[in-house]
């Protein structure tokens, strides 16, 4: 759940905590603050800072746990490609057996360069275009999920127009709170996302009837980081009820998509069990005979990445320290109050005493902070920090805001690293502006 930085208490766990909970991390007393194999001084002596920083083997890792917790359901995992649509990512989880779940042509396009088939990929998202749905159904892809009526008359029109089958789910919106942030709740009935429950009976039948169009299944997906199993019985329980109730009116209904939204630990706790998850799956739809998809993205890439960057200076009786890395990079502290851990990378900047500080960067809005009142050591001008946990929705999300170029990214598996993104020049950021003549 993304949560406002907390004064300095016994709750916010301290530099040892942040990377004993980390099993990906470790502190050498000569190389530093290290992933994997690689100590993360090396690449920011190489890239400078800001500079992402992804663990393949962290990736690997998480996915193989993810699936593991699914053994005995019949189902896949579509890694939710927007949580990070990097090509490598996309060739690391292709290349482990995931598939895709895409809520753009972009994202569609991306899956389908990094080597992941037509079908194993899911078409989400509230406001598809006639582009994006023709480009689907040339693909051949394995599911669009409806979000409206309208847009399933859409498909209908289209797929009938280019003389082809739309395999279709439709996504209810079950009116359960996931207990998350109120930004990245995706499945109360005020939300814009889904058929209201009631109406999805007699829609599916008219689907049913629809030239073009072939009725597969639900689908649902209830929010982002969510952390309690709670809420995913409650929405599992529901659609269950209405695929037993479609089938007895006569309807074909042979796949669900599950959604995703599994939260991860942003201080030292665990997050959210996938062997939960998997057993509210269990326990909702056992014994049913349908195929199942999950679309997991933030709890398979989250904790994989990291953002370097170096403190500017020191300001304001050392209340604040001032980073290179801004809020255009990592945009989630200021957009959802969100927590994210801070580790110095040096071993002689982790130790000694711990006063309150924030963390902030350059640009110039407030929102730009990283952490208010965070217990760190001593941090002067030229000291490097990893901020952890900024694999999903990090680079993904960055922009150019006050011109400043995008950091470039490097991938570690193993003991080795390479870049996998070029830091962004800053003749590139006006590469494709031009002045009209009249204004010459």
């Amino acid at each position: 759940m993304s949560v406002t930085a907390l004064a300095p208490s016994d709750a916010e766990p301290d530099v040892a905590e942040l990377i004993a909970a980390r099993p990906h991390l470790s502190m050498n007393a000569l190389d530093g603050l290290t992933l994997e194999g690689v100590p993360l001084n090396r690449i920011a002596d190489v890239l400078g800072t800001p500079a992402w920083v992804y663990s393949a083997g962290t990736m690997r890792a998480r996915l193989a746990e993810f699936t593991a917790a699914l053994a005995g359901l019949d189902a896949q995992v579509h890694y939710a490609v927007k949580a990070n649509d990097h090509l490598a990512v996309l060739r690391i989880f292709a290349g482990a057996g995931a598939g895709a779940d895409v809520v753009s042509e972009g994202e569609l396009r991306r899956a389908r360069v990094a080597g992941i088939a037509p079908a194993h990929i899911v078409f989400s998202g509230v406001g598809k275009t006639e582009r994006e749905i023709r480009l689907a159904l040339a693909e051949g892809i394995a599911q669009l999920n409806v979000e409206s009526p309208a847009e399933l008359e859409m498909i209908s029109a289209i797929a009938s127009g280019m003389d082809r089958v739309a395999r279709v789910a439709l996504r209810i919106n079950p009116d359960v709170d996931a207990g998350t942030h109120a930004k990245i709740t995706t499945g109360k009935a005020e939300n814009k996302f889904g058929i209201p429950y009631a109406d999805a009976a007699a829609l599916y039948a008219h689907a049913a009837g629809l030239p073009g169009v072939e009725p597969v299944g639900l689908a649902l997906h209830i929010g982002s980081q969510i952390l309690s199993i709670a809420p995913y019985r409650a929405a599992y329980g529901r659609a269950a009820e209405l695929v037993r109730a479609l089938r007895a009116q006569g309807n074909t209904v042979t796949h669900m998509d599950c959604g995703g939204g599994l939260g991860i630990g942003y201080r030292d706790d665990p997050g959210a069990s996938p062997a939960a998850f998997a057993g509210a799956l269990r326990a909702a739809f056992g014994g049913m005979d349908l195929k199942l998809m999950t679309e997991p993205g933030r709890w398979l890439v989250g904790p994989a990445g990291v953002l370097l960057a170096s403190v500017i200076l020191v300001k304001g009786s050392e209340r604040f320290v001032v980073l290179d890395a801004a809020m255009n990079d990592l945009v989630r502290p200021a957009m959802y109050d969100a927590w994210h851990g801070i580790v110095p990378l040096a071993a002689g900047n982790a130790v000694g005493p711990a006063g309150p500080v924030d963390i902030v960067g350059p640009v110039c809005e407030t929102g730009d902070t990283f952490a208010r009142n965070r217990m760190l050591p001593a941090l002067s001008a030229g000291a490097r920090v990893a901020i952890l946990d900024a694999g999903a929705y990090g680079a993904v999300m960055s922009s150019t805001y006050n011109a400043r170029p995008q950091a470039p990214i490097a991938l570690i598996d193993g003991d080795r690293w390479a870049v996998i993104r070029d830091r962004q020049l800053q003749t590139e950021l006006w590469a494709g502006e031009r002045i009209p003549e009249f204004l010459e």
